[in-house]
Parts: C-alpha cells; structure tokens; sequence
C-alpha cells in the first residue's frame, strides 16, 4: 500500500468507528426511554427551566455564545405566528410594547394557546401533513378533517387520544372527519408510509421493497406494520359524490380493501421493533395497532411528536429531519429530547402544556440576531432560525391587514350532503395552492420564486384601499402616527427614528396625492422581507 492511500485509510476507519459510535448512541437512548421508570412530572416553567439547562450545557461545550434574548417586538411577532399563524392587530401589537408587565410573555403564551385561532393554525399544518397532495386527492373534500383537527386541537385533545381516533377512524366522511386519513392514503401501504413518518418519525417506506440500506429496518418489519392496515376499506371520493353519497371507510364493512401492491410480503402483523401480537381474524386489527402506537411504552410515539413540535417552533428538530429518526441521525441534544419526550407522556400527552414549556425558554426566546460571523451555533440553538411564513400564515397576516379580498365561501355544515353543498375554492385555498411549497422543504429556505414575488406586487388588494389605511386616516392627524400605525399593523412593531422621519416626508412631498403615498408606504411594507418572513 502506497504513503499516499494511508490517510485515506485511516480517514475511512475513523468515519467507520464515528458512526458506530453513533448507532451505539442512538440505540442506547431508545433503549433507555422504554426501560427506564416513569419520569417525575414537573410543570411548564420547570421544563423551560430544563431545556435552557441542556441548550447552554451544549453551547459551553462547543465554545459558542448564544444570541441575548429577543425584544418585545420581535418575540411578539414570532409567538403569534408561531402558535395563532397570525400576526397581531396594530391595537395587540401596541398594547403589549407598552406593558410593563414582567410576566407579559409568559401571559400571552398562555392567551394565545387558549384562542381559537390556535386551533386553526394548528389544522392548517396537521392537514398538509395528513393529506397528501397528489392528483388521486382532487376530488377529496379536506373540510371535513380540517373541521375534525381544529376541533381536536382547540379543545387540546390528547396527543394519545387523537391518534388513537385517526388511527381508528371509521363511518362517513360528513359524520367522522377523521376517517379523511384513510381516504386520502387508501391502501395498507400509503398508510403505513404516512403512520409511521408521522407518529414514530420514521421512514419505513424504503423498506417497502428490499432491507432499507443504511438503516436497521427490514422489509419483513415493513409490511408486520402493513398487516395492521390491510382489512380497511374505503370508498372512492369520485363515484361517492357522483351518487350523493359522503364517502367512508370500515374495516368490516362491504366493499373490498384495496390491493397490495407486487412487492407486499405476507407476514405476521408485528409492531415496528416490539413483538407479534394474538390478532383475531374477525375482528378489527387498527384498534390493536392503535393501542400500542399510542402507549407509554412505545419508545418512538412520544419522542416523534416532542422533536416534531420543537422543530415547528426553532425551524429545525433536535432530530432533522424530523420523520428521519435513525441510530445514523442523531440528536444534537439526546438527552433534551429524551426529557421532553417523557415529560410529554407524564403529562398525558397534553400537547398545549409542551408548547408551553418551549415558548416560555430563553432558547426560544432568543433573538434570530446571530453572535457569530461564521453562524457556528445555528444548529445547537444559539440563536432563533429565520422561517418563512406558510402561504396560511402569509394570506392570513395579509388579510388581518388589508381585508378580505372577497366574500369567501363558508365551510359546508357537518352533515351536509357534499354532492350538493360542494363549495368552489375560496380565495385563502386559492392563495395557498399558489404558494404551497414542496412536501418536505426547509421551513428556514425560501422557496417561492418570481411568479408568487410578482403576484403580491402586482395584486389590486395590496395597491388599493386597505382596512387599516382607512382606519389610521380616519383617527390620525400626522404622517408620523399613521406610519408608525402600519409599522405595528404590518411588522408588529415601531419604526426607527430614521425610518419614521424618511417616511413622513416622502408623504408630505405628495402634497395633495398623501392618500397615494401613503398607499405606497403600506405596499412597501406589506412586500417587504420583514413581512415575509417569520423572525
């Protein structure tokens, strides 16, 4: 062996002894979570308390100084979207700058999870997740869910509970939301893809055909999880609507489940890395699968959804991606996560008590203002990631701003026949199949282009009259107090010194045309980065 090949050899040893160092981790923390007693439960503020401990730990370890906590201002902004998908009236904005409240935070955490617009927000993101978007989905009525979800949501339905309904689902669609699931994901093998990425934060589907190969699952533990699946039976939306009828689903119904496809195996039902459980054949199975995904025991269903929330909240997971979790992926704070996800299931799964715990840290609450040049601590935490507003959030924030572009079609009332009430889409749909991004993409990345970038600088809705341009003109006097009002409606926040006093004056110079300028310093606003963008 020539000089040359040696530090290639050496390089390839070390990666090889990494990642078995890696794996040994990552199976020695599921392990753990399964055979170690119940966790001590402990309130919110303590958990927040515990995750600010475990971040800072990791950042003195790597030599990285964390970002100072976020202003008022931008952690406002950032709380509303974050959990309502809203940003706040120009009214919420200035009296929470003004309160002098040291728990105001705290307070408004908890105020925002108790309005309705939580719930909504929560739906919009749990639907996408649901729902896959493909061409066999058109006809598929998504109200339904979205009504089940907000429901669920709002009434802060356990995280157990609510799986175990989805899972479980069966009847019409006008009568159980839920059972849209399966309508969408109609046969034993897109349903377990969807299961098992959703709710165990794994990737079982590449092991659909052969031996997934770089991770431990087995094609043999694929379909044991598929054999749970294969005696659901639903209706086709299509030939549903077409004879009047709302579409459903059973499991011991009439009509046939669907086919599997070539590269099914005929095996056992076995829960994903646990055991084969005593099915009775005529009976239904997703119950017993229910009641396993759902437990306390099971090592994958509480950590899935702990590092799922914390990625909607930080923009990435301590897992990233989040429906990839593998002995070769591990966690950046292993023992975080551990303890959030055994805090999730101490508290009986109360998903609001776990959002909670994260908005209240500092971790959170961080500034997205870097400390460092070279951004070393972005993916331990140092500092908040910059995410882009989903089209929801976008179309929403805009609304709350100028109006409703128009009178939208309401939500067909439960138990309506679909075939008759079936509503057009409305302008949010509209809006959101427009700037819908990839199944998949990085909350932190951009990725509208330059059809959606023209489509909001172009629209007659941000270039004409708008509610909060006709309120301010009515109640104020001066360019400065309506310019600082489309700052608080639009940005959540004041403007500078420099920003006011640059403004005012280009309105003055207007003259008789400031009802223009003033149109175009909202414009200006409403199509800028900062309102994009969730900081």
């Amino acid at each position: 062996m020539t000089a040359a090949l040696l530090p290639r050899v050496w390089q390839k040893r070390n990666l090889l002894a990494a990642l078995e160092t890696l794996c040994i981790m990552g199976i020695a923390a599921t392990a753990a979570f399964a055979s170690e007693p119940a966790a001590i439960k402990v309130d919110a503020l303590t958990l927040s308390r515990h995750i600010d401990q475990a971040i800072t730990k990791r950042l003195a370890a790597e030599q990285i100084k964390s970002s100072p906590v976020a202003d008022d201002a931008e952690f406002l902004r950032r709380v509303y979207l974050d959990i309502t998908g809203v940003i706040p009236t120009a009214d919420a904005a200035a009296a929470f700058l003004d309160n002098k409240d040291p728990s105001k935070r705290a307070k408004l955490i908890d105020e925002l999870l108790s309005s309705s617009s939580y719930g909504r927000h929560m739906a919009d993101i749990w639907k996408g997740n649901l729902l896959p978007r493909t061409s066999d989905n058109r006809q598929l009525q998504a109200d339904p869910l979205a009504r089940w979800l907000e429901e669920s949501f709002n009434s802060n339905k356990p995280w157990d509970q609510f799986v175990t309904e989805l899972i479980t689902a069966s009847g019409t669609q006008d009568k159980n939301g839920a059972v849209t699931f399966f309508l969408a994901n109609p046969t034993a093998d897109k349903a377990t893809d969807s299961i098992t990425r959703l709710f165990l934060g794994v990737q079982l589907q590449c092991a659909q055909c052969h031996n997934h190969p770089f991770t431990k699952w087995k094609q043999t533990e694929y379909w044991g999880m598929a054999t749970f699946l294969t005696k659901v039976k639903s209706d086709r939306a299509r030939p549903a609507a077409k004879q009047g009828d709302s579409p459903g689903v059973s499991e011991d119904g009439k009509g046939r489940a669907a086919k599997l496809p070539e590269s099914a195996k005929v095996v056992p039902a076995k829960f994903l890395q646990g055991e084969e459980p005593k099915l009775d054949r005529s009976a239904p199975y997703r119950p017993v699968l229910a009641k396993w995904l759902a437990s306390t025991e099971n090592p994958f269903f509480a950590r899935a959804m702990a590092n799922r929330l914390w990625a909607h909240f930080f923009g990435r997971g301590i897992v990233d991606p989040v429906d990839d979790m593998h002995d070769g992926n591990p966690a950046s704070h292993p023992e975080l996560l551990q303890e959030l996800a055994r805090q999730f299931a101490a508290n009986k799964f109360d998903v609001k008590f776990l959002i909670r715990a994260i908005c209240n840290s500092k971790a959170y609450q961080r500034t997205s203002k870097p400390n460092d040049k070279d951004d070393s601590g972005a993916n331990l935490f140092a500092h908040m990631a910059i995410k882009v507003n989903s089209p929801e959030q976008l179309y929403d924030s805009l609304v709350a701003v100028v109006g409703e572009p128009g009178r939208q079609a309401p939500r067909p009332p439960q138990g309506a026949n679909q075939a008759n009430n079936r509503p057009g889409p409305n302008a949010r749909t509209v809006f959101v199949n427009f700037f819908v991004n990839e199944d998949g993409s990085d909350p932190t990345q951009y990725q509208a282009g330059i059809p959606q970038a023209l489509r909001l600088m172009n629209s007659p809705q941000l270039s004409g009259s708008a509610v909060v341009l006709e309120q301010a003109l009515k109640t104020l006097h001066t360019p400065a107090q309506v310019i600082e009002r489309f700052y608080l409606a639009t940005l959540s926040r004041r403007p500078t010194s420099a920003e006011s006093q640059r403004l005012a004056n280009f309105v003055r110079g207007h003259g008789p045309e400031a009802r223009k300028a003033y149109r175009d310093v909202l414009w200006a606003l409403l199509n800028s980065s900062e309102f994009a963008l969730n900081h």
